[in-house]
């Protein structure tokens, strides 16, 4: 399969919204109640570029099949050298390595930007995702229990990290996503 991994844009919004609604509607993946409108990705699309990377992967014909992105981890700035980053691939698409693709394309955007701890919020219990981040380096760090309610029940959550680069004893400036040469 000939892929191609690009920067998202808000043209995308459409496409990655119809790869994220089975996971709002059918699973516990994701604790949100509504399949966000387009014109909500959209702007949740625009808002992450301004600060972080946002990547979607496509097939020969332009289809896109899946997309990751950073996040801010807490709003405050001895955070900056911290994110919190999510990965969606379409359903049918699944154990082709396209995750850890956009992984690691996320991560050497992160490196530039000199972010240099990575963290994943994942059900509790979710094997798939776990086993999926523990290949690609992080560990757990954290549990919260019955922390998440969705489809009638509670959910526990668990916290996972991974470090970039050894930790500095004072790091180099956080850039934004928006000012880095493309």
């Amino acid at each position: 399969m000939n892929e191609r991994f690009r920067i998202a844009s808000v043209a995308d919004a459409k496409a990655l919204v119809e790869i994220y609604r089975p996971y709002v509607e059918e699973t516990a993946i994701t604790f949100e109640y509504e399949v966000p409108t387009v014109a909500e990705f959209a702007k949740r699309i625009e808002n992450t570029l301004q600060r972080y990377p946002y990547i979607v992967v496509e097939d020969e014909n332009q289809q896109i099949l899946g997309y990751a992105y950073a996040g801010v981890y807490k709003g405050r700035s001895a955070y900056d050298w911290s994110v919190e980053v999510t990965v969606y691939l379409k359903v049918d698409v699944k154990g082709r390595g396209l995750g850890r693709k956009l992984y690691e394309q996320l991560e050497q955007y992160l490196k530039r930007q000199n972010v240099l701890q990575l963290t994943a919020c994942i059900t509790a219990g979710n094997q798939e995702s776990e086993a999926f981040h523990e290949k690609m380096g992080y560990k757990k760090v954290a549990l919260f229990e019955q922390i998440g309610y969705k489809f009638n029940q509670w959910y526990d959550i668990c916290w996972m990290q991974k470090t970039l680069a050894p930790l500095p004893k004072q790091p180099a400036n956080f850039i934004p996503f928006s000012q880095l040469a493309q």
